[in-house]
């Protein structure tokens, strides 16, 4: 159940980051491009993790 909280809250970072680019804030304007990549590549593992197993533990998926 922790890697769903993880996962959970890189995920609302990656899209508070495409909303922020969107201002010119993005958090690429301010991290190094290593650290960066690192970021986006935990991001899209944490959708992809998301995509195979929210069902299982969504409350509201799961009556």
């Amino acid at each position: 159940m922790k890697i769903h909280t993880i996962t959970f809250i890189l995920l609302i970072i990656g899209g508070l980051n495409w909303g922020l680019e969107v201002l010119g804030y993005g958090l690429g304007n301010y991290l190094p491009g290593n650290v960066m990549m690192i970021v986006y590549v935990l991001v899209a593992l944490s959708a992809v993790y998301e995509i195979f197993s929210h069902k299982r533990f969504c409350r509201n998926c799961n009556p």
